[in-house]
């Protein structure tokens, strides 16, 4: 039939997927396809001003540029021209607010090749945006009773073998590292860089004895971890394969499983609202027993996996927060929630999970003293509300569209003087600002005042002062704030205060919500 690739797509799909034995085909008069349909029978069938061609683009035949280079085209098509309006209208928002661009733009992050893909090195800009995520939840974490730990970046490979992890993640690891730190064959250690923190926390609550006082215990870090992902995969901060992550691990008595399940959620709730998300729902991913590689999936205790999983849908239930549940998705040692978000660009994004492993804690043998005076191994909840710095900040840039709110943004406060004579004013503000831990800096170039202006409102910075003679005589300022182009003058003293406040109380002061 002429149609080579399809040839070959379809052999492949016989060849990877077992138990595969037809192909549909969908035809239309001379024309076959190798789908399920249905297809117009012409184009007069589609809506004239419900359909846009969007692009076209070169890709290679499976992504390898040595196979043939193949035309791409991009269209849209709607019943309706006001459909297809609002679309190409939230799509190009979506453009705009792209991480990737928005990332490079304002200086957030870049991936550079000598480092390597999918290793990001923040900027600046982006460091602060991290660091100041990662403070809110090390406060979130404190007032709920976590206690911080650090753990190094690399282990050996024994322990990964030990928690079960090793066959499932294997492929996505690093290439192993083979230490001689002896004499012979048995003297060569192999040591990986570290998939995932849950391990490590697992040896910290091994390193004593532990009593049912001490429970729950709950081990909270910003760990960094590095998965081998696939470089196809890679995208921006989305998929990466160096992140670090906003782990912690709870271990806990079957009787107190409940209450910190649904303290987990809270913190999710709070830590959401805080940041103006609301478009999100819950996936509880169970095990399936029917499944006929469920051996190979999950750790084989039925009894177990049915416990824990009315346990869980039994706390989701009582969160009253939306959720759905589906079956094989589950972790290979218990059932887990993930936090599922829309963002802007219309992709469905797992931002974070929520999981409980039954399973683990007996495999490294990790016990508690009961009431009773006999030996129980715990039950682990494994959280990460604000996911990976990496993937939820990338989310965030989205969210803001680059304007975040004064709390969480690079530069909080540009001081900008009319002119020259102004600059030692200026610095008196900037010097008095920084003094209270505010990020303001002074605009020393020699622009005109209206291109300060326009660098700052390009730079998304929330607040702006400009300074000129009748605000250095009367110790004022004239306030303009990032989207509005109204200004006001008022007391410096009074403007940091209000300042304050705002940052304080992590107002969403400046933020643009999709």
């Amino acid at each position: 039939m002429g149609e080579p690739y399809k040839k070959q797509y379809a052999q492949e799909l016989f060849d990877t997927r077992e138990g595969m034995d037809s192909l549909r085909f969908y035809t239309n008069g001379l024309f076959v396809d190798m789908c399920e349909g249905p297809h117009v029978a012409d184009t007069g069938e589609l809506p004239a001003d419900g359909f846009k061609l969007r692009s076209i683009a070169g890709a290679y035949w499976r992504g390898s540029e040595k196979n043939d280079m193949m035309t791409r085209i991009y269209a849209w098509a709607f019943k309706s021209k006001d459909e297809l309006k609002e679309h190409r209208r939230r799509w190009q928002e979506a453009q705009a607010r792209d991480h990737k661009k928005l990332g490079k733009e304002l200086g957030i992050y870049t991936i550079s090749e000598e480092i390597g893909k999918g290793l990001p090195l923040w900027m600046p800009n982006g460091t602060v945006i991290r660091d100041e995520l990662e403070k809110y939840m090390r406060e979130l974490e404190f007032k709920d009773g976590y206690k911080r730990v650090a753990t190094p970046h690399i282990a050996k490979t024994d322990l990964y073998h030990k928690t079960g992890h090793l066959p499932y993640y294997k492929e996505g690891m690093y290439p192993f590292m083979h230490i001689k730190e002896g004499e012979g064959d048995e003297g060569t250690t192999t040591y990986v860089l570290k998939p995932m923190n849950c391990p490590h926390h697992h040896m910290i609550f091994g390193a004593e004895k532990r009593s049912y006082r001490d429970l729950p215990l709950r081990l909270a870090e910003y760990g960094h971890c590095y998965r081998y992902e696939d470089s196809g995969s890679l995208s921006g901060l989305l998929r990466v394969r160096g992140m670090c992550m906003n782990d912690a691990h709870i271990y806990c008595a079957a009787e107190s499983i409940q209450e910190e399940f649904l303290a987990v959620m809270e913190m999710h709730r709070v830590l959401y609202e805080k940041l103006g998300i609301h478009d999100y729902y819950m996936r509880l991913s169970t095990w399936d027993p029917e499944d006929p590689k469920g051996r190979e999936k999950y750790v084989d205790n039925p009894a177990a996996w049915e416990d824990t999983q009315v346990r869980v849908r039994e706390a989701m239930k009582e969160s009253g927060l939306p959720f759905d549940e589906v079956k094989g998705e589950a972790a290979f040692y218990g059932p887990k929630i993930d936090f599922q978000f829309k963002t802007v660009t219309g992709r469905e994004e797992t931002a974070s999970t929520n999981q409980l492993d039954f399973a683990i804690p007996e495999k490294l043998n990790l016990v508690y003293t009961a009431s009773d005076g006999t030996e129980q191994h715990p039950y682990v909840i494994h959280r990460a509300p604000a996911g990976t710095h990496e993937r939820f900040v990338a989310f965030l840039i989205e969210h803001f569209a680059g304007a975040f709110p004064t709390w969480m943004a690079p530069v909080q406060v540009k001081i900008i003087p009319v002119g020259e004579s102004f600059t030692a004013y200026g610095e008196q503000l900037e010097n008095e600002l920084r003094g209270e831990m505010v990020r303001a800096e002074l605009d020393r170039s020699s622009e005109t005042m209206g291109k300060k202006v326009r660098t700052a409102i390009k730079q998304k910075i929330p607040h702006m002062l400009v300074i000129g003679e009748k605000e250095m005589s009367a110790n004022t300022v004239t306030v303009r704030r990032y989207g509005s182009e109204d200004q006001q003058t008022i007391p410096f003293p009074q403007f940091k205060d209000q300042l304050a406040t705002t940052i304080r109380t992590r107002a969403l002061d400046a933020a643009r919500i999709f």
